[in-house]
């Protein structure tokens, strides 16, 4: 019994700080948790109850997307419409869906056709259909990125998990994009990653991924003068899929601003009523 609780202890502490969870379970000879590095942490404009979206960021996100991730990721619930909410206006919105072409029908012969996108129509996958996704994919469909920026959560531990309840913490999921792209290195000494894939200490399905370095410096140009660097790319298209994951997100934290404002009011004219019948009671 003493010995399983020696060996229970320390990676509990690891998991309770969040340090190291790979590691920890490894030392330990136990299978070890992943990611082995918790994502890097990102002063992110969308930050906290007031933060808001840079748009010229999101234009910017939009272009990496288009230009590297699209070959592979699908953005099934992003329609071209909703790209006026990056500042773009309803011209350049039809202009840029005109691009793309979608499939459409039946028509009268009962045969689908193809044709090109207008603003009302959605992102159209790379691929035809899941099982031709991962026909060239070594079997593994790559995910959609509509919602990648909500799904890939990836909890701080304590005690920070406890603050992230209170300040509403929601760039976990960019932090952990931002971190992925910009992780990939050369696998430690001893350790043997699987032929096709590629280490990257903060995947969290594992040591190492299918997916390829994606990107890189001087690969996408840049009208506004950002830097063309990884860094950067990297930053921008994290900042892109949480806008297309919660693109609402500015309206809903003005309305929860405005319902801490009434409920302080309510409970300040709550406790003046209170106080005034209670005044001429006896005690």
């Amino acid at each position: 019994m003493s010995k399983l609780f020696a060996s229970i202890v320390p990676l509990a502490l690891a998991a309770i700080i969040g340090v190291g969870p790979a590691f920890a379970a490894e030392e330990e000879g136990a299978t070890p948790h992943y990611p082995i590095k918790m994502p890097k942490e990102v002063d992110w404009s969308f930050a906290g109850p007031f933060g808001t979206f840079d748009k010229g960021q999101l234009q910017r996100g939009l272009k990496v997307y288009v230009e590297v991730c699209s070959a592979c990721h699908s953005l099934d619930m992003v329609a071209f419409r909703n790209l006026e909410d990056l500042g773009y206006s309803e011209d350049q919105v039809k202009s840029f869906a005109a691009n793309y072409e979608v499939e459409d029908g039946p028509d009268a012969d009962g045969e689908m056709f193809s044709r090109t996108a207008v603003a009302s129509d959605y992102f159209p996958s790379p691929y035809a259909n899941e099982a031709a996704a991962a026909s060239v994919n070594n079997g593994a469909p790559p995910p959609d990125f509509s919602l990648l920026a909500k799904a890939r959560y990836v909890e701080r531990g304590f005690p920070q998990f406890i603050f992230d309840i209170f300040t509403g913490y929601s760039e976990s999921g960019p932090n952990y994009i931002y971190s992925l792209l910009t992780g990939y290195e050369e696998p430690p000494h001893g350790m043997e990653v699987a032929e096709g894939t590629y280490y990257n200490p903060y995947y969290l399905g594992g040591p190492a991924l299918a997916m390829a370095e994606p990107i890189s410096d001087e690969q996408v140009t840049y009208d506004d003068g950002a830097p063309e660097t990884l860094d950067q790319y990297s930053k921008d298209v994290s900042a892109f899929l949480m806008w297309a994951a919660e693109p609402h997100m500015e309206e809903r934290k003005h309305m929860g601003f405005m319902v801490i404002v009434f409920l302080a009011i309510f409970t300040a004219l709550m406790f003046l009523t209170k106080k005034a019948v209670f005044s001429r009671k006896e005690h």
